[in-house]
């Protein structure tokens, strides 16, 4: 499974890659981004069926096994993704990774006749396999699947399948030949060093860190309430659905056209440009503009709220690598270990996986500075609140003891509870009013 996971993530990479390059030699594609929308909105509508779900039907597949994860959500996904990135929409590849792994994993499930607990660890297994082979990251992989279905839980029954599973998939991808993007912190000189010889430790830094790291998980609340937010208000004002993503998609040129630069479309990892501001560019002194972070939001909330496909991770990445660029000139901070923080602890407050987040800060930038990546994650965990990207992630063990968030709770009724108390406090507050 992991092998065949990792196979098909390889040619998504590739096939990602080369339409990426592809718009940036024509961007006049950018102008038919609405049309690709009404493109995948007909096809998930006539074929898609369950699969529209993505993500989060692979987690209710797991909580509470039923109808299964269905064979066309792989190819669906990758060839939706692909399209979206060949006419310029701001998405990621993980969601897109995650639903080849649970569909593959599906279809091996069903193919060994596998009984519903075997079926929810090979679930897992796949995920694991995803998300491991699409960042190049084995360990982070193994954790984010554990991780990600509950709030505060870990399932360590299916540990070693998972860790199996995303250590085949990544080495597949490598020996497919298919490359991940390097990052490096520039080594920096510290004055109030502890003296701690086998790790970084500076205490004014960390008062920084802890600092930024507020922002940080503020900054994955506003994501996340943003993406749910424009799909329920699209949904709800526009009553003709193939018009969503036409409107998404002209909400995104106009911007485009606005700005007049190009920086905040597609993945944001490679250069158009020598001057984009991308991910890699971000970890360098002068590489990120000031609000850089917000306008890559606005741009990726608008694409996957309004139908578009892809993942949110990788513009979680630039998010907070660009946010991170940002509040290093404003703290006096390194900017490269910022831009790394940042990149990390924006992806774990959203996906409340702070655990992954920091393997995943170790995998890529290296192990001396594993203290702080712990910090930041942790601190922007708890400070992204009961929200998250993903609406069936289940709430097992509450940030903050409140009844409002009782435990099995997901977090799609958590924002629902939170928007009813918002709307019964709103409508006290006018009948005070009138009565006055």
């Amino acid at each position: 499974m992991a092998i065949a996971v990792g196979a098909v993530v390889a040619l998504f990479l590739w096939l990602l890659s080369w339409a990426i390059h592809f718009r940036f030699a024509y961007t006049w594609l950018l102008y038919l981004l609405p049309v690709a929308g009404i493109v995948i909105h007909f096809v998930y509508k006539l074929y898609g069926k369950s699969s529209e779900k993505g993500n989060n039907l692979i987690m209710d597949e797991i909580h509470e096994p039923g109808g299964g994860v269905p064979k066309r959500m792989a190819p669906l996904v990758l060839g939706a993704t692909v399209f979206t990135h060949l006419f310029g929409g701001s998405a990621g590849r993980e969601g897109t990774a995650v639903q080849i792994g649970g569909s593959i994993a599906d279809f091996f499930g069903r193919l060994f006749g596998l009984n519903e607990q075997d079926s929810r660890t090979v679930l897992m297994a796949g995920v694991a396999a995803g998300f491991g082979a699409v960042f190049g990251t084995p360990l982070a992989g193994t954790i984010f699947a554990i991780e990600v279905l509950a709030v505060g839980r870990l399932q360590y029954d299916a540990i070693i399948p998972c860790l199996i599973a995303s250590i085949f998939a990544d080495q597949t991808v490598a020996m497919i030949g298919i490359h991940h993007t390097a990052y490096h912190i520039d080594p920096f000189v510290s004055e109030h060093n502890f003296g701690l010889n086998f790790i970084h430790f500076d205490y004014l830094l960390l008062a920084k860190i802890i600092l930024s790291s507020v922002l940080f998980g503020l900054t994955s609340y506003l994501f996340a309430e943003m993406v749910h937010g424009v799909k329920n208000v699209s949904q709800r004002l526009i009553k003709t659905k193939w018009l969503i993503p036409v409107v998404g998609g002209s909400i995104i040129i106009g911007l485009t056209l606005l700005l007049g630069r190009q920086d905040y479309l597609s993945l944001g990892v490679d250069a158009q440009f020598a001057d984009s501001v991308t991910i890699p560019s971000a970890f360098h002194q002068g590489g990120s503009d000031t609000w850089s972070w917000l306008w890559k939001t606005i741009y990726t909330t608008i694409t996957l709220g309004t139908g578009f496909k892809g993942g949110e991770v990788t513009p979680l990445f630039y998010i907070g690598a660009t946010l991170g660029n940002t509040l290093s000139q404003l703290l006096n901070a390194p900017v490269s270990l910022f831009a790394a923080l940042g990149f990390i602890a924006v992806f774990a407050g959203a996906t409340n996986t702070p655990l992954a987040c920091t393997f995943m800060g170790i995998e890529l930038f290296g192990g001396e500075y594993a203290l702080y990546f712990a910090i930041a994650c942790f601190t922007a965990y708890f400070f992204s609140g009961h929200s998250g990207i993903y609406s069936s992630q289940r709430i097992a063990i509450p940030k903050i003891f409140d009844p409002a968030y009782s435990k099995e709770t997901s977090i799609g009724q958590s924002i629902q509870r939170r928007r009813k108390f918002l709307n019964h406090r709103l409508s006290r507050y006018k009948d005070k009013l009138n009565k006055r």
